[in-house]
């Protein structure tokens, strides 16, 4: 190669060196944003809805939330009724009391319309109001005496302990008295264990021998069924229990359908009259063969 032109060539490397070189930046090829696309943008930022607890309590899914308002005011209610407090309360009072003012309105709305007036255990007054319903209106231990008595009367037996501690205030002071002035009687139920309270009748009560008590409390049946205590009793040779207690009932007996042919049968209301017709048929024949 030419050595002149490798001289020049690394005097231009040389000048390429020493003088500054500026690198310019890649602009960006999208349009500046005008004043109709801020608009936009601040409108659909603003549009869309922030979260707030009113808006989650009575969002669509919130089914949980409204059922444990109202249970939350039956529970209430049958509290303060317990208390002796039975004058009716408006829904604000109620929610006031229950520390349930931040409810939403659709939940408001709900309980005013729907949840409390269709409910079995809350009664609405005529004013609007609500109250609870308990299952028998006692207000103290007379009425609950007269009640007992009522039952007893009729023969409708007694009545669970369950609905007289919702019925009457304080329930527990009155059952006491009661029970010290032996006017009633609990019974636990052995299906559920539930107790029943009966009125005590003490002009049916009888003096029974003490002997007769101990040979009754010695026997148990209570493992034991009817088939059982009918075979034990006959084995012992008593039989006096066969004609008691129920009866299976008999399916009637069915009629057999009998297959003959039916028979037509003329009718027989001239038969008085045979004579009188054959005599007449005889008589127009002979006239009609003169004829």
């Amino acid at each position: 190669m030419d050595p002149a032109l490798l001289k020049e060539r690394e005097l231009f490397k040389k000048r390429a060196l020493t003088t500054p070189t500026v690198e310019r930046k890649k602009t960006d090829s999208r349009p500046e944003p005008t004043r109709d696309d801020s608009k936009r943008f601040k409108s659909s930022s603003s549009s869309t809805p922030k979260l707030d607890i009113n808006t989650y309590k009575t969002a669509t899914g919130s089914s949980q939330y409204r059922f444990g308002v109202l249970a939350k005011i039956v529970k209430h209610m049958r509290k303060r009724h317990q208390e002796g407090e039975t004058y009716p309360l408006t829904l604000e009072e109620i929610l006031d009391e229950t520390n349930q003012l931040d409810v939403g309105n659709k939940v408001k709305q709900w309980l005013q319309t729907e949840a409390l007036v269709d409910n079995p255990k809350i009664e609405v007054t005529s004013d609007g109001k609500f109250l609870f319903k308990a299952p028998y209106k006692l207000k103290d231990r007379k009425s609950l005496l007269k009640l007992l008595k009522q039952q007893d009367l009729k023969g409708l037996g007694g009545v669970l302990l369950d609905d007289v501690q919702e019925s009457l205030p304080h329930c527990e002071k009155a059952l006491k008295i009661l029970q010290n002035q032996n006017e009633i009687i609990f019974i636990t139920r052995p299906i559920d264990k539930k107790k029943v309270l009966f009125y005590n009748d003490r002009t049916a009560t009888l003096p029974i021998d003490e002997e007769f008590q101990k040979l009754w409390r010695s026997v148990a049946v209570d493992a034991m069924d009817d088939a059982k205590i009918d075979e034990y009793l006959e084995k012992q040779g008593i039989r006096s229990m066969q004609d008691h207690g129920p009866k299976k009932p008999i399916a009637p007996k069915r009629h057999k359908t009998s297959q003959r042919k039916k028979t037509f049968k003329k009718p027989r209301d001239n038969e008085h009259l045979a004579d009188v017709l054959e005599t007449y048929s005889d008589n127009t024949l002979t006239q009609k063969n003169s004829v």
